[in-house]
């Protein structure tokens, strides 16, 4: 009787852990971004794996908060928990940075804790002509990574070398 009742008691615990688990996935598609208006410019935080239907939202609703910025405000973001984006999502995004330089964006971070996402948005940064002004940073290897993107930012200081430029062996 004690195995049934231990046998029970695990296969409680887990599906527990798999609800869990699944609402956790879950709320990556209800919270993909946020747009913040900051003394700089604007503050965007992507997270969790965007559909092409939300990143088409993000395109109109940063387009509409550009409209309120002069020229010369800087962009921070914070990409740390974004799944890898299909091409379509790509594009969309680049057309957001398209926008954001024809508005005048002097500088802009992106944080980032995933080689892959970097490897994406160098390649859309350079399509979109703002990769000179773009600074990437590892979250992973600098905890200080909020405090060098607004150094960047706010005084063109250069963040710290990348460590994505090469291939982790661990």
């Amino acid at each position: 009787m004690k195995n049934i009742l231990w046998c029970a008691d695990r296969t409680s615990s887990v599906l527990n852990n798999f609800n869990d688990l699944y609402n956790n996935v879950s709320n990556w598609k209800k919270v993909m971004y946020s747009i913040e208006k900051k003394p700089y410019g604007l503050k965007l935080t992507f997270g969790g794996a965007p559909d092409r239907d939300e990143v088409a939202k993000w395109v109109l609703e940063m387009k509409n908060a550009l409209e309120h910025l002069d020229e010369g405000f800087s962009v921070f973001v914070d990409m740390r928990s974004l799944i890898p984006l299909d091409k379509e999502c790509q594009e969309l995004l680049g057309e957001g940075q398209v926008a954001s330089r024809n508005k005048g964006m002097l500088r802009s971070v992106v944080i980032l804790s995933s080689p892959v996402i970097t490897m994406q948005f160098k390649a859309i940064a350079g399509q979109t002509g703002i990769f000179a002004g773009e600074r990437y940073i590892d979250s992973s290897s600098e905890p200080d990574w909020e405090n060098k993107g607004l150094m960047w930012l706010l005084h063109s200081q250069e963040p710290i070398e990348e460590t994505f430029d090469e291939v982790k062996s661990s």
